[in-house]
C-alpha cells in the first residue's frame, strides 16, 4: 500500500511540474481567463512546483506529505472555483479534479501512516 501512495505523490508531482514546466504558455492562457494578474500566476506557479518537490521527497521523509497534499488539493480547489467562475465545460475542470482527488487520497493516506 505504501507503494501505491509513493506512486500517488510522484503521478501527482510531475502532473504539476509538466503543466507549469512544459505546457506553460496554456496556464499564461488560463490565467488571463481567470482574470489573474501576472504576480498572482508566478507565486502559484512557484508555489505549485515547490509542492511538487515536496511531494516526491516525501517519499524519503513522509512527514512533508500531509502538509504539501493537503495545500496542493487547496490550490486544486482554486482551479475548481476557477474554471465555475468562468462557465468552462466539464473537460476543462477534469485536470485539476483528478489532481484534486489524487491529493485528497495521499493526504488521507499520509494521516494513516504517522
Amino acid at each position: 500500500m505504501e507503494n501505491l501512495f509513493s506512486l500517488a505523490q510522484i503521478v501527482l508531482a510531475l502532473s504539476v511540474a509538466y503543466v507549469w514546466i512544459f505546457r506553460y504558455h496554456n496556464v499564461v492562457k488560463e490565467f488571463r481567463q481567470f482574470g489573474l494578474n501576472d504576480l498572482t500566476r508566478n507565486l502559484v506557479g512557484a508555489t505549485k512546483i515547490a509542492l511538487a518537490t515536496l511531494l516526491v521527497a516525501g517519499i524519503w521523509y513522509p512527514s512533508l506529505v500531509q502538509i504539501s497534499s493537503v495545500l496542493m488539493g487547496l490550490f486544486m480547489i482554486s482551479a475548481q472555483y476557477f474554471h465555475f467562475k468562468i462557465k468552462n465545460p466539464f473537460v476543462k475542470h477534469l485536470p485539476s479534479l483528478i489532481l484534486l482527488i489524487i491529493s485528497a487520497i495521499i493526504a488521507i493516506g499520509s494521516i494513516k501512516s504517522f
